[in-house]
């Protein structure tokens, strides 16, 4: 097949996109496929030719847009399969505030937050207690959140991410132990223990990228109690956010109780990313994942 591979962008996350998709070049062409390199940030106006020229997309897009569902709804109106989930689940999941109401409402355990929208008066105060996490709504790759340890440090922090032309999501600190669980094709796969090395007080961007920064450890190990309850959670929150092919859900975990943070649609897909490590785990290579989820697409986009 000819393959429309869809990488770059301009969210704060490009670099990570573009990293992910010299990876998944090599696979499509490895697995026998034409490859078509498609960049919107250039060439948006087009991206309708482009995929009218092209039997599949695949999309490794991270942040907004990209799983935000605006090329998913761009592809569509031309009728070309890609991998992943359709324009109306990828908002959902991207936008944290929106999805974890969803997960409260399904009684889902998630940590109490406050959405921001816009910035607060000078008079107020979170109701949220001291330590917090301040993130970007629709951010990804830790891209803007900090710790916030005290009043002192809240503004800065909000700052940081009102700058970024962002929405403001608090959350409350959970001290326990990170945990990362994904879905393929509709099966909860092992889940990675993630732990950050060099003092990093969380998965921060260099605890991601750079090389000796984290351990991660597939499959994570931890009562298969935990496992089972962490794999239950995170089909629970695939299913009810309704996403398609694959996603990724990461929880921090106190004692024996998960609590999710989000869901990704665009999970990273270096050959060493987190999903791809859990589906080595189950017996896929790097190159049998890319064909599946293209599978899957074409199965979706055929129903």
């Amino acid at each position: 097949m000819r393959i429309l591979l869809i990488a770059g962008g301009w969210s704060t996350e490009r670099e990570v996109s573009l990293s992910g998709a010299r990876g998944i070049r090599a696979a499509l062409k490895n697995l026998g496929h034409e490859v078509m390199d498609f960049d919107p940030s250039t060439d948006l106006g087009e991206l309708f030719t482009k995929a009218r020229q092209c039997d599949f997309a695949f999309i490794n897009l991270h942040g907004s847009p990209g799983e935000d569902g605006l090329f998913q709804a761009m592809l569509e109106t031309v009728n070309c399969p890609y991998q992943g989930s359709n324009p109306t689940a990828s908002f959902l999941a991207l936008n944290k505030a929106a999805s974890k109401a969803v997960f409260r409402d399904l009684n889902l355990p998630t940590p109490d937050w406050e959405f921001l929208p816009t910035p607060p008066g000078n008079d107020w105060a979170p109701q949220l207690e001291y330590p917090l996490f301040a993130k970007p709504n629709l951010g990804g790759s830790s891209l803007g959140m900090t710790l916030v340890n005290g009043p002192e440090d809240l503004q800065d922090a909000l700052k940081t991410i009102y700058d970024m032309g962002e929405e403001a999501l608090l959350e409350a600190y959970i001290k326990g132990i990170e945990i990362t669980c994904g879905v393929l094709d509709d099966t909860a796969l092992a889940p990675i223990l993630i732990c950050p090395k060099d003092g990093a007080s969380f998965f921060d961007y260099a605890s991601k990228y750079i090389a000796g920064k984290c351990d991660e450890i597939c499959p994570a190990p931890i009562p298969d109690s935990l496992t089972k309850s962490i794999q239950d959670i995170t089909l629970k929150a695939h299913r009810c956010l309704k996403l398609s092919g694959y996603s990724r859900a990461d929880f921090m975990v106190v004692g024996n109780a998960p609590y999710l943070l989000e869901i990704n649609t665009l999970p990273g897909m270096t050959p060493t990313s987190l999903i791809p490590q859990e589906a080595a785990e189950a017996g896929y290579s790097f190159e049998d994942l890319i064909a599946k989820l293209i599978e899957l697409g074409m199965s979706r986009s055929q129903a």
